[in-house]
């Protein structure tokens, strides 16, 4: 009877190729990364290859450090930013040597696994007083952005 294999074994044979091509020798750590940076961060940015410096032919003792590219929304760009070296401290414990140097940072969107925001609940008597605060203002646009903005405001969102 043949043996059953877990699953991550059969995926690194398929997918280990494609990774290699960007420079990462395992699948190991996108799976890892929300570990390495924190469940919130690793909702917005993700590893995206791992360039290593050339090597010299003279130079054939350690290897040298890498530099991480790392794709991450607009937004969370300046935070990476800050915690870049608290990043590339966790990603060197993880793999037990200093295999990032460096970090650079590429906005762009990161998906979030086709899983929809729930919609923000309104609380009637809130929206009133939103509606009261506003009504005074005379300019129609300036009135019907500040009811947008103040109705965000007082929205609560089930999963915050």
């Amino acid at each position: 009877m043949a043996r059953v294999k877990p699953l991550a074994e059969l995926i690194e044979g398929c997918i280990g190729p494609a990774f290699a091509a960007q420079g990462f020798a395992s699948t190991d750590i996108l799976a890892a990364w929300p570990e390495i940076v924190g469940e919130r961060l690793a909702r917005y940015c993700r590893p995206s290859k791992l360039e290593w410096p050339k090597r010299r032919r003279k130079d054939a003792g350690t290897p040298e450090s890498g530099t991480l590219v790392v794709r991450v929304e607009g937004v969370f760009a300046i935070e990476l930013q800050h915690l870049a070296p608290v990043v590339i401290q966790r990603i060197n414990a993880h793999y037990g040597w200093a295999c990032v140097s460096r970090i650079v940072l590429q906005q762009d969107r990161v998906g979030r696994g086709g899983r929809a925001a729930a919609p923000a609940r309104i609380d009637p008597a809130r929206a009133v007083e939103v509606q009261r605060a506003v009504a005074g203002i005379a300019d129609d646009n300036l009135r019907a952005a500040l009811d947008r903005l103040g109705t965000a405001a007082v929205a609560s969102r089930p999963d915050r």
